[in-house]
Protein backbone atom coordinates (compact mmCIF):
# COMPACT_ATOMS: atom_id res chain seq x y z
CA UNK A 1 0.00 0.00 0.00
CA UNK A 2 1.11 3.22 -1.29
CA UNK A 3 0.77 6.93 0.66
CA UNK A 4 -1.33 8.55 -2.20
CA UNK A 5 -1.62 12.02 -0.32
CA UNK A 6 -0.15 14.23 2.28
CA UNK A 7 -2.10 17.31 3.91
CA UNK A 8 -0.78 19.73 6.70
CA UNK A 9 -2.94 22.52 8.67
CA UNK A 10 -3.14 24.52 11.27
CA UNK A 11 -5.37 23.07 14.37
CA UNK A 12 -7.06 24.21 17.71
CA UNK A 13 -7.36 21.01 20.05
CA UNK A 14 -7.68 23.08 22.95
CA UNK A 15 -9.22 21.14 25.35
CA UNK A 16 -12.68 22.59 26.37
CA UNK A 17 -14.03 21.74 29.78
CA UNK A 18 -17.39 22.12 30.94
CA UNK A 19 -16.58 22.15 34.56
CA UNK A 20 -15.67 25.62 36.21
CA UNK A 21 -12.69 25.42 38.59
CA UNK A 22 -13.32 25.12 42.22
CA UNK A 23 -10.80 27.75 42.87
CA UNK A 24 -10.39 31.18 41.46
CA UNK A 25 -7.10 32.01 40.24
CA UNK A 26 -4.68 33.61 42.76
CA UNK A 27 -1.85 35.77 40.64
CA UNK A 28 -1.01 36.00 36.85
CA UNK A 29 1.35 33.26 37.21
CA UNK A 30 4.39 32.34 34.42
CA UNK A 31 7.40 29.42 34.88
CA UNK A 32 10.79 31.17 34.53
CA UNK A 33 12.33 31.70 30.58
CA UNK A 34 15.83 32.11 29.31
CA UNK A 35 14.09 35.36 28.39
CA UNK A 36 13.91 36.61 31.44
CA UNK A 37 17.61 37.64 31.51
CA UNK A 38 16.03 41.33 29.47
CA UNK A 39 13.52 43.11 31.78
CA UNK A 40 11.61 44.16 28.54
CA UNK A 41 10.73 39.96 28.14
CA UNK A 42 10.17 38.92 31.46
CA UNK A 43 5.94 37.77 32.04
CA UNK A 44 3.95 35.15 31.05
CA UNK A 45 2.52 37.04 27.39
CA UNK A 46 5.80 38.52 26.08
CA UNK A 47 8.71 35.39 26.92
CA UNK A 48 7.19 32.83 24.56
CA UNK A 49 5.68 35.32 21.67
CA UNK A 50 8.11 34.07 19.79
CA UNK A 51 6.70 30.42 19.25
CA UNK A 52 3.09 31.08 20.76
CA UNK A 53 2.22 33.00 17.47
CA UNK A 54 1.86 29.70 15.96
CA UNK A 55 -0.66 27.23 16.58
CA UNK A 56 -0.29 22.94 16.55
CA UNK A 57 0.23 21.29 13.40
CA UNK A 58 -2.07 18.40 12.50
CA UNK A 59 -0.77 15.97 9.20
CA UNK A 60 -3.38 13.59 7.51
CA UNK A 61 -1.16 11.10 5.51
CA UNK A 62 -3.83 8.76 3.48
CA UNK A 63 -3.13 5.20 1.86
CA UNK A 64 -4.13 4.40 -2.04
CA UNK A 65 -7.10 2.59 -0.40
CA UNK A 66 -7.95 5.94 1.02
CA UNK A 67 -7.46 5.27 4.55
CA UNK A 68 -5.78 8.03 6.98
CA UNK A 69 -3.29 8.22 9.64
CA UNK A 70 -3.41 11.12 11.94
CA UNK A 71 -0.43 12.81 13.19
CA UNK A 72 0.32 16.22 15.15
CA UNK A 73 3.61 18.93 16.10
CA UNK A 74 3.60 22.32 16.83
CA UNK A 75 5.03 25.67 14.76
CA UNK A 76 2.27 25.34 12.23
CA UNK A 77 3.32 28.25 9.66
CA UNK A 78 6.83 27.25 9.34
CA UNK A 79 6.26 23.43 9.96
CA UNK A 80 2.87 23.58 7.55
CA UNK A 81 5.35 24.79 4.69
CA UNK A 82 8.10 22.03 5.27
CA UNK A 83 5.77 19.72 5.14
CA UNK A 84 4.29 20.55 1.59
CA UNK A 85 7.23 22.19 0.20
CA UNK A 86 9.94 19.65 1.18
CA UNK A 87 8.89 16.42 2.53
CA UNK A 88 5.29 15.71 0.88
CA UNK A 89 6.31 15.84 -2.88
CA UNK A 90 9.44 13.47 -1.88
CA UNK A 91 7.65 10.65 -0.32
CA UNK A 92 4.34 10.43 -1.87
CA UNK A 93 4.44 7.08 -3.65
CA UNK A 94 6.49 4.99 -0.55
CA UNK A 95 4.96 2.07 1.29
CA UNK A 96 2.91 3.14 4.36
CA UNK A 97 4.36 0.44 6.11
CA UNK A 98 7.97 1.42 5.45
CA UNK A 99 8.45 3.87 8.36
CA UNK A 100 12.16 3.37 9.00
CA UNK A 101 12.67 3.79 5.04
CA UNK A 102 10.70 6.83 5.10
CA UNK A 103 11.45 8.46 8.47
CA UNK A 104 15.60 7.74 6.95
CA UNK A 105 14.66 9.62 3.59
CA UNK A 106 12.91 12.11 5.65
CA UNK A 107 16.38 13.05 7.34
CA UNK A 108 18.50 12.61 4.35
CA UNK A 109 16.51 15.29 2.65
CA UNK A 110 16.20 17.70 5.32
CA UNK A 111 19.98 17.53 5.88
CA UNK A 112 20.87 20.29 3.52
CA UNK A 113 18.94 23.07 5.91
CA UNK A 114 19.12 20.72 9.23
CA UNK A 115 17.21 18.04 10.19
CA UNK A 116 16.78 19.73 13.86
CA UNK A 117 14.56 22.52 14.72
CA UNK A 118 11.60 23.03 12.45
CA UNK A 119 12.50 20.22 10.41
CA UNK A 120 12.33 17.62 13.07
CA UNK A 121 8.95 18.93 14.37
CA UNK A 122 7.78 18.43 10.25
CA UNK A 123 9.33 14.96 10.60
CA UNK A 124 7.32 14.35 13.82
CA UNK A 125 4.48 15.42 12.55
CA UNK A 126 4.13 13.27 9.15
CA UNK A 127 5.95 9.82 11.26
CA UNK A 128 2.97 9.80 13.76
CA UNK A 129 0.47 9.74 10.99
CA UNK A 130 2.31 6.68 9.69
CA UNK A 131 2.04 4.89 12.39
CA UNK A 132 -1.62 5.84 13.07
CA UNK A 133 -2.01 4.54 9.41
CA UNK A 134 -0.16 1.79 9.82
CA UNK A 135 -1.82 0.65 12.60
CA UNK A 136 -5.49 1.21 11.04
CA UNK A 137 -4.37 -0.78 7.90
CA UNK A 138 -3.53 -3.61 9.91
CA UNK A 139 -6.12 -3.48 12.13
CA UNK A 140 -4.08 -3.35 15.75
CA UNK A 141 -3.15 -0.63 18.20
CA UNK A 142 0.60 0.89 17.57
CA UNK A 143 1.34 -0.51 20.66
CA UNK A 144 1.74 -3.85 19.52
CA UNK A 145 3.44 -2.82 16.23
CA UNK A 146 5.79 -1.85 18.73
CA UNK A 147 6.18 -4.88 20.05
CA UNK A 148 2.87 -5.14 22.12
CA UNK A 149 2.76 -4.06 26.31
CA UNK A 150 6.11 -4.09 28.12
CA UNK A 151 4.34 -3.55 31.55
CA UNK A 152 0.74 -3.62 32.90
CA UNK A 153 -0.03 -0.08 33.21
CA UNK A 154 2.18 3.49 32.75
CA UNK A 155 2.77 5.52 36.15
CA UNK A 156 2.27 8.89 35.62
CA UNK A 157 3.07 12.50 37.08
CA UNK A 158 1.29 15.62 36.93
CA UNK A 159 3.27 18.98 35.82
CA UNK A 160 2.42 21.93 37.41
CA UNK A 161 2.44 24.22 34.14
CA UNK A 162 -0.17 26.54 35.02
CA UNK A 163 0.72 28.74 38.16
CA UNK A 164 -1.73 30.86 38.43
CA UNK A 165 -4.04 29.05 41.16
CA UNK A 166 -1.20 28.91 43.40
CA UNK A 167 1.09 25.45 44.83
CA UNK A 168 -1.46 24.38 47.13
CA UNK A 169 -4.73 24.21 45.06
CA UNK A 170 -2.82 22.66 42.48
CA UNK A 171 -0.69 20.58 43.75
CA UNK A 172 -3.56 18.92 46.37
CA UNK A 173 -5.68 18.91 43.06
CA UNK A 174 -2.88 16.32 41.70
CA UNK A 175 -3.37 14.45 44.62
CA UNK A 176 -6.56 14.07 44.80
CA UNK A 177 -6.01 12.74 41.50
CA UNK A 178 -4.14 10.16 42.39
CA UNK A 179 -0.63 11.16 41.10
CA UNK A 180 2.13 9.60 42.92
CA UNK A 181 5.03 12.30 41.64
CA UNK A 182 4.81 15.95 40.67
CA UNK A 183 6.54 18.31 39.01
CA UNK A 184 6.87 22.15 40.01
CA UNK A 185 8.64 24.82 37.79
CA UNK A 186 10.80 27.73 38.54
CA UNK A 187 9.46 31.43 38.39
CA UNK A 188 12.75 33.08 39.65
CA UNK A 189 16.73 32.72 37.91
CA UNK A 190 19.84 34.05 38.19
CA UNK A 191 18.62 37.40 37.01
CA UNK A 192 16.97 37.68 40.79
CA UNK A 193 20.29 36.57 42.34
CA UNK A 194 20.44 35.07 45.92
CA UNK A 195 17.00 36.24 45.82
CA UNK A 196 15.99 33.75 43.27
CA UNK A 197 17.87 31.41 44.99
CA UNK A 198 16.37 31.70 48.58
CA UNK A 199 13.00 31.65 46.36
CA UNK A 200 13.65 28.90 44.30
CA UNK A 201 14.27 27.08 47.43
CA UNK A 202 11.17 28.33 49.93
CA UNK A 203 9.17 27.57 46.69
CA UNK A 204 10.51 23.62 46.98
CA UNK A 205 10.35 23.78 50.52
CA UNK A 206 6.85 24.31 50.51
CA UNK A 207 5.94 21.73 47.80
CA UNK A 208 7.19 19.27 49.59
CA UNK A 209 5.24 20.08 52.65
CA UNK A 210 1.92 20.25 50.34
CA UNK A 211 3.10 16.40 49.04
CA UNK A 212 4.62 14.51 52.27
CA UNK A 213 7.40 12.38 51.85
CA UNK A 214 5.70 9.45 50.08
CA UNK A 215 5.23 11.66 46.91
CA UNK A 216 8.23 11.92 44.26
CA UNK A 217 8.99 15.84 43.59
CA UNK A 218 10.52 16.94 40.62
CA UNK A 219 12.04 20.37 39.31
CA UNK A 220 11.77 22.16 35.97
CA UNK A 221 14.20 24.97 35.38
CA UNK A 222 12.89 25.51 31.88
CA UNK A 223 16.56 26.26 30.34
CA UNK A 224 17.17 29.35 32.22
CA UNK A 225 20.32 29.12 34.33
CA UNK A 226 23.69 28.99 33.75
CA UNK A 227 26.40 26.54 35.56
CA UNK A 228 27.12 28.30 37.97
CA UNK A 229 23.62 29.45 39.53
CA UNK A 230 22.50 25.44 38.55
CA UNK A 231 25.10 24.03 40.94
CA UNK A 232 24.55 26.65 44.08
CA UNK A 233 20.57 26.07 43.13
CA UNK A 234 21.62 21.84 43.22
CA UNK A 235 23.51 22.06 46.42
CA UNK A 236 20.37 24.16 47.79
CA UNK A 237 17.86 21.55 46.88
CA UNK A 238 19.09 18.26 48.51
CA UNK A 239 17.65 18.53 51.89
CA UNK A 240 14.43 18.14 49.42
CA UNK A 241 15.06 14.90 47.71
CA UNK A 242 14.39 15.78 44.04
CA UNK A 243 13.54 12.87 42.00
CA UNK A 244 15.21 14.84 39.44
CA UNK A 245 15.90 18.48 38.38
CA UNK A 246 14.72 19.81 35.15
CA UNK A 247 15.93 21.50 32.03
CA UNK A 248 18.71 23.62 34.00
CA UNK A 249 20.56 25.28 30.28
CA UNK A 250 20.15 26.05 27.46
CA UNK A 251 19.77 22.82 25.12
CA UNK A 252 22.69 23.73 23.37
CA UNK A 253 24.85 23.83 25.99
CA UNK A 254 26.15 20.48 26.32
CA UNK A 255 29.59 21.01 27.62
CA UNK A 256 27.72 23.23 30.32
CA UNK A 257 25.88 20.35 31.26
CA UNK A 258 29.51 18.10 31.15
CA UNK A 259 31.14 21.16 33.94
CA UNK A 260 27.32 21.01 35.77
CA UNK A 261 27.92 17.13 35.98
CA UNK A 262 31.38 18.14 37.08
CA UNK A 263 30.20 20.40 40.19
CA UNK A 264 26.88 17.94 41.52
CA UNK A 265 27.44 14.14 41.48
CA UNK A 266 24.52 13.26 43.82
CA UNK A 267 21.08 14.92 42.39
CA UNK A 268 19.69 13.37 39.20
CA UNK A 269 19.33 15.75 36.13
CA UNK A 270 16.71 15.25 33.36
CA UNK A 271 16.28 17.28 29.80
CA UNK A 272 16.19 16.63 26.20
CA UNK A 273 12.29 18.19 25.18
CA UNK A 274 14.76 20.71 22.98
CA UNK A 275 16.55 18.10 21.52
CA UNK A 276 15.94 17.22 18.14
CA UNK A 277 17.06 14.19 16.44
CA UNK A 278 18.78 11.47 18.27
CA UNK A 279 22.51 12.65 18.05
CA UNK A 280 22.53 14.84 21.09
CA UNK A 281 21.19 12.04 23.16
CA UNK A 282 24.17 9.87 21.62
CA UNK A 283 26.98 12.59 22.76
CA UNK A 284 25.23 13.02 26.22
CA UNK A 285 24.91 9.02 27.05
CA UNK A 286 28.20 8.78 26.15
CA UNK A 287 29.19 11.34 28.24
CA UNK A 288 27.25 10.32 30.92
CA UNK A 289 26.46 13.99 31.81
CA UNK A 290 22.35 13.13 31.79
CA UNK A 291 20.49 10.59 34.10
CA UNK A 292 16.64 11.13 32.10
CA UNK A 293 16.32 11.78 28.30
CA UNK A 294 12.72 13.29 27.70
CA UNK A 295 12.65 13.91 24.10
CA UNK A 296 9.03 15.16 23.21
CA UNK A 297 7.20 12.44 20.55
CA UNK A 298 5.95 14.85 18.61
CA UNK A 299 9.41 17.33 18.12
CA UNK A 300 12.08 14.70 17.88
CA UNK A 301 11.25 12.78 15.18
CA UNK A 302 7.92 10.80 15.86
CA UNK A 303 7.54 7.38 17.00
CA UNK A 304 10.68 6.03 14.28
CA UNK A 305 13.06 8.72 15.88
CA UNK A 306 11.91 8.25 19.72
CA UNK A 307 12.41 4.69 19.36
CA UNK A 308 16.22 5.14 18.42
CA UNK A 309 16.43 7.38 21.17
CA UNK A 310 14.93 4.81 23.61
CA UNK A 311 17.59 2.25 22.16
CA UNK A 312 20.48 4.62 23.17
CA UNK A 313 19.04 4.92 26.56
CA UNK A 314 18.88 1.08 27.16
CA UNK A 315 22.34 0.89 25.79
CA UNK A 316 23.79 3.03 28.57
CA UNK A 317 21.41 3.09 31.61
CA UNK A 318 19.72 5.74 30.90
CA UNK A 319 15.70 6.30 31.45
CA UNK A 320 13.50 8.03 28.57
CA UNK A 321 10.26 10.27 29.83
CA UNK A 322 9.06 11.65 27.46
CA UNK A 323 7.75 15.25 27.59
CA UNK A 324 4.13 15.69 27.80
CA UNK A 325 4.08 11.74 26.90
CA UNK A 326 0.63 11.38 28.43
CA UNK A 327 -0.85 14.45 26.61
CA UNK A 328 -1.50 12.37 23.59
CA UNK A 329 -2.03 8.89 22.49
CA UNK A 330 1.70 8.60 21.07
CA UNK A 331 3.32 9.07 23.57
CA UNK A 332 1.05 6.57 25.73
CA UNK A 333 1.45 3.86 23.06
CA UNK A 334 5.48 3.82 22.56
CA UNK A 335 5.56 4.01 26.81
CA UNK A 336 3.20 1.24 27.11
CA UNK A 337 5.70 -0.63 24.61
CA UNK A 338 9.17 0.38 25.70
CA UNK A 339 11.33 -1.30 28.71
CA UNK A 340 13.49 2.74 28.78
CA UNK A 341 10.31 4.36 29.68
CA UNK A 342 9.26 4.04 33.34
CA UNK A 343 7.08 6.88 33.56
CA UNK A 344 4.44 9.14 31.77
CA UNK A 345 4.41 12.99 31.80
CA UNK A 346 1.00 14.93 32.21
CA UNK A 347 1.36 18.09 31.58
CA UNK A 348 -0.39 21.68 29.72
CA UNK A 349 -2.37 22.46 32.72
CA UNK A 350 -3.03 18.70 33.76
CA UNK A 351 -6.52 20.01 34.93
CA UNK A 352 -7.31 22.87 36.91
CA UNK A 353 -8.30 22.45 40.62
CA UNK A 354 -11.78 20.82 40.40
CA UNK A 355 -11.88 19.44 36.52
CA UNK A 356 -12.04 16.11 35.95
CA UNK A 357 -8.68 14.45 33.81
CA UNK A 358 -11.63 13.38 31.53
CA UNK A 359 -12.31 16.87 29.97
CA UNK A 360 -8.69 17.56 29.34
CA UNK A 361 -8.19 15.02 26.29
CA UNK A 362 -7.08 17.18 23.56
CA UNK A 363 -8.33 14.56 20.91
CA UNK A 364 -11.47 12.10 21.29
CA UNK A 365 -10.22 8.79 22.15
CA UNK A 366 -7.12 9.38 24.30
CA UNK A 367 -7.01 7.48 27.28
CA UNK A 368 -7.36 8.98 30.70
CA UNK A 369 -5.08 8.76 33.68
CA UNK A 370 -6.87 6.90 36.47
CA UNK A 371 -5.48 7.22 40.37
CA UNK A 372 -1.98 8.31 38.70
CA UNK A 373 -1.87 5.49 36.07
CA UNK A 374 -2.91 5.09 32.32
CA UNK A 375 -3.30 2.19 29.86
CA UNK A 376 -3.39 3.03 26.28
CA UNK A 377 -6.52 2.44 24.32
CA UNK A 378 -6.57 -0.91 22.01
CA UNK A 379 -8.13 0.89 19.51
CA UNK A 380 -6.94 0.50 15.43
CA UNK A 381 -3.90 2.78 14.98
CA UNK A 382 -3.63 5.14 18.00
CA UNK A 383 -7.56 5.01 18.40
CA UNK A 384 -8.06 8.64 17.96
CA UNK A 385 -12.03 9.05 17.58
CA UNK A 386 -11.85 11.57 15.06
CA UNK A 387 -13.57 12.29 11.52
CA UNK A 388 -12.92 14.51 8.81
CA UNK A 389 -15.42 16.83 9.54
CA UNK A 390 -13.95 17.00 13.21
CA UNK A 391 -10.63 17.86 12.12
CA UNK A 392 -12.13 19.97 9.93
CA UNK A 393 -14.18 22.17 12.56
CA UNK A 394 -10.69 22.73 14.39
CA UNK A 395 -8.97 23.36 11.20
CA UNK A 396 -7.76 27.53 12.15
CA UNK A 397 -7.74 29.77 9.06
Amino acid sequence: MKIKEIRAFPIDIAPRPTTAPRSAPIMDGAFASPTWRYPELKGGGRARAAHAAWTRLACLVTAEDGTWGLGLSILSGPVQRIIEDSIAPNIIGMDCMATERVWDAMNRMTAAYGSGGLASYAISAVDTALWDLKGKLLQRPVYELLGGPQKDKITCYGSNTILSYGLEASLEWFLELGFKAVKIFMDAGPWDGIAGLNHTEERVAQAREIVGDDVELMLDCWMSLDVDYAARLLERLQPYRLKWVEDLLLPEDQEGYVRLRQRNAAQSIATGEHWYTPYPFAKAAAQGTVDIFQPDVLWVGGITGTQRICHIAEAFGVSVITHGGMNFPYGQHLAYATPAIPWGERSEGVAPPGVPLEEMTFLPGTAVIKDGYLIPSDAPGFGIDVTLDWLESRTVG
